[in-house]
């Protein structure tokens, strides 16, 4: 039975999502630990998404939607999930993903356990348009360091998708970060960010399924300024730099943090490897071959 405030908050910023959306509403609302909301912010979909949502909604008390006269651009819509929500903690998902049924169960005992974790997620399959398994991601190593140096590292230059994006936060501590930024890739320096401010709690189940398919937004969006007009609307048409706007908001995530001098300067010299590991990329953005 929901509380008056739920514990946790999930957030489902949705665009022209009629394809999987109500999929991943059932496995959504299937979850073993029931005390959430859904709030849905539908950035004026012009297909099936609102009929769908409403549907839900009426089913469900727990299924709040919302309906953005314009489209505000990817960014701001996910932050607006995290404004409307309530919960201690809370949780972004896609309208394409799908979660087992213990997801949730597994990440809100993993934060209720030790109050230093800031983020628990699980671990992953990627997932086809029919939801077949096409690929099983790999562990963390250091997600549980105790020093942030080591966390950083591995969220930062380790490659690996970033499906820690949609673990369940602590709501105080999402609120502290720039939460998702209006540019391509803003996930991973919220990612940055938030491994400077506490742990990481990595369930080791596959309990998430990321789904490949060819409409997906980086799928469908395969230039820079098409992945920046995702984003954000706005610039649409102009010209980005995406990999140098990354090492920015990475340093940024640094400078932000309340970590200590050993492991900002740490952190530091990461990001020169960093810079390194990404230095033909950062070469043709400023030659504007990936603009």
């Amino acid at each position: 039975m929901t509380t008056t405030t739920p514990r946790v908050t999930i957030g489902l910023p949705i665009y022209n999502g009629q394809n999987y959306l109500a999929e991943t509403m059932d496995s959504l609302l299937a979850q073993t630990f029931r005390d959430f909301e859904l709030v849905i912010s539908d950035n004026a979909s012009t297909d099936g998404t609102e009929a769908i949502c409403r549907d839900y909604a009426a089913r469900d008390p727990r299924v709040r939607y919302h309906r953005n006269e314009v489209n505000v651009g990817a960014s701001a819509n996910y932050n607006r999930t995290f404004e409307l929500g309530r919960g201690q903690y809370f949780k972004w998902a896609a309208h394409d993903d799908l979660l087992a049924p213990t997801f949730l169960e597994r990440c809100v005992a993993a934060l209720d356990r030790d109050p230093a974790v800031v983020l628990a997620y699980t671990q992953a399959k990627a997932i086809d348009d029919k939801g077949q398994v096409v690929k099983v991601y790999p562990g963390k190593h250091h997600f549980n360091a105790p020093t942030p140096r080591e966390r950083f590292y591995e969220f930062v230059l380790d490659p690996h998708p970033v499906v820690a994006v949609f673990g369940l936060m602590r709501r105080e501590a999402l609120a502290r970060t720039r939460l998702i930024g209006q540019y391509a890739g803003s996930d991973r320096p919220l990612l940055s960010e938030m491994s400077l401010l506490g742990k990481f709690h990595e369930v080791p189940e596959h309990l998430f399924f990321y789904r490949f398919h060819e409409e997906q937004s980086w799928g469908g969006n395969k230039s820079a300024q098409a992945q920046q007009a995702w984003y954000d609307p706005r610039r649409a048409g102009k010209v980005t730099f995406p990999q140098w706007r990354l090492l920015r908001e990475h340093v940024r995530s640094i400078e932000r943090s309340p970590v200590g001098l050993k492991d900002r300067a740490s952190c530091y010299l990461y990001m020169g490897y960093w810079m390194l590991k990404n230095r033909r990329r950062l070469g043709r953005n400023l030659l504007l071959r990936d603009a």
